[in-house]
């Protein structure tokens, strides 16, 4: 668990600018023409925290809080950790990165906090749901930042979330057992359970995951989370223009590895909204109508829910089939797809008026499911070769993405 100060990565882009689009609220739209592939947010987070349970768990995929690095947390591939807090127990991957979290983020109020959680005997939480050991954390790690760094914990409280979505039972629970912390506040703040309850609201509407890493046999689940001030401005699109990638496990040395990093999948004109997808792409329109309801508190009316709202679900699978390598297109109607540009493929309205998107930004890896975003370019040439976000892979193609009406 870690609080982090924001870094001059983190700074507005200059290829965004936020603006108001009625229905939306804050946006980030293209201050200029951007190019497929070009990166245009790089983030650090706010905080972090993990997302595993306090107490050991029959869930095969709950790993113990050990596994990953209590600062960056990247994967600990030996066994012991090499480095760990004596008082809490919390595995660093080195001693380098325990001295960052010890001089920094991992307070001694934090110990003291993550000590007593972790005691089987402190009754508060031990027979609570998961949901409620994680809130846990990110609430430790919000007050945390509240008192390391108050301008940071300012930023937290801009966000948007509205309160009165969060269970009353869940903040009142949760608020007694932080106040039984006595988390070290700031004045301005205070501790109150409207306070928690903002909070909570902020987190259920701004946490991104970081995910573990990519296995062929078994679905991913989330390591820690991460609230990122500008990153959460983004909107959804259920064929977004934009994708996200993150490099936890890339680079030893790095201490930018949990950064935010947005890169484009097609060429954008200026003044067009950038969106993202908050899942994988290929859930079938009532599965993400669902998931957008329960976690975001409102309902996708963008061109491909249009389209989607008056199929059942068998035409949901063959949208899902349509996104594999095997699929039944041949090059030329593909070519022809692409040369007909986005307009085109809208009036037609055919079975799936969108398959070109599948064909061309989704990984046809067994069980991946990530987007394909060209690598930045270079040289003011744009990249053929295409990097999935999930897996990783990156393979070549025939030609530079555009934004499907011919702007190369």
């Amino acid at each position: 668990m870690c609080s982090k100060s924001v870094s001059p990565s983190s700074a507005p882009a200059p290829m965004l600018r936020v603006a108001e689009i009625e229905g939306k609220g804050r946006s980030l739209v293209a201050s200029a023409a951007l190019r497929a592939g070009e990166i245009v947010l790089r983030d650090s987070p706010l905080l972090l925290y993990s997302a595993f349970p306090f107490f050991p768990t029959s869930e095969p995929h709950l790993q113990p809080h050990n596994v990953y690095c209590s600062n960056c947390f990247r994967l600990i591939i030996s066994q012991p950790p090499p480095s760990s807090c004596p008082a809490c127990s919390d595995a660093f991957c080195t001693s380098g990165c325990r001295s960052v979290a010890l001089s920094s983020s991992h307070s001694p109020w934090i110990c003291q906090a993550l000590r007593r959680l972790r005691d089987a005997s402190y009754s508060p939480l031990v027979a609570q749901t998961l949901d409620r050991q994680v809130m846990a954390r990110f609430l430790v790690a919000a007050y945390n930042l509240a008192a390391l760094s108050p301008p940071d914990f300012r930023i937290l409280l801009s966000l948007q979330g509205d309160p009165s979505a969060v269970s009353g039972d869940d903040a009142a629970f949760l608020h007694s057992l932080v106040s039984s912390l006595s988390p070290p506040t700031a004045p301005e703040f205070g501790l109150s359970v409207d306070l928690t309850a903002s909070l909570l609201a902020k987190d259920k509407l701004n946490g991104f995951g970081l995910m573990e890493p990519f296995h062929p046999d078994k679905d991913r689940s989330v390591r820690a989370y991460g609230i990122y001030p500008r990153a959460s401005f983004f909107n959804h699109d259920c064929l977004p223009n934009a994708c996200r990638f993150d490099y936890v496990d890339a680079d030893a040395n790095s201490r930018t590895n949990t950064d935010f990093i947005v890169r484009l999948l097609h060429d954008v004109p200026e003044g067009r909204e950038i969106c993202l997808s908050y899942f994988p792409v290929n859930l079938k329109y009532s599965e993400r109508q669902q998931r957008l309801k329960e976690d975001y508190g409102f309902a996708c009316d963008c061109d491909r829910c249009k389209v989607e709202a008056n199929w059942d679900d068998d035409e949901g699978e063959q949208e899902g089939e349509m996104s594999g390598s095997d699929s039944a297109m041949s090059g030329g109607e593909e070519e022809a797809m692409e040369e007909d540009g986005d307009e085109e493929m809208e009036a037609d309205n055919g079975e799936f008026p969108h398959a070109y998107f599948f064909l061309r930004f989704m990984c046809s890896r067994d069980n991946c499911w990530g987007t394909l975003a060209p690598l930045p370019p270079s040289n003011a040439s744009p990249s053929t070769l295409m990097e999935c976000n999930v897996c990783g892979n990156v393979n070549s193609v025939e030609e530079p993405m555009d934004d499907g009406s011919g702007n190369q």
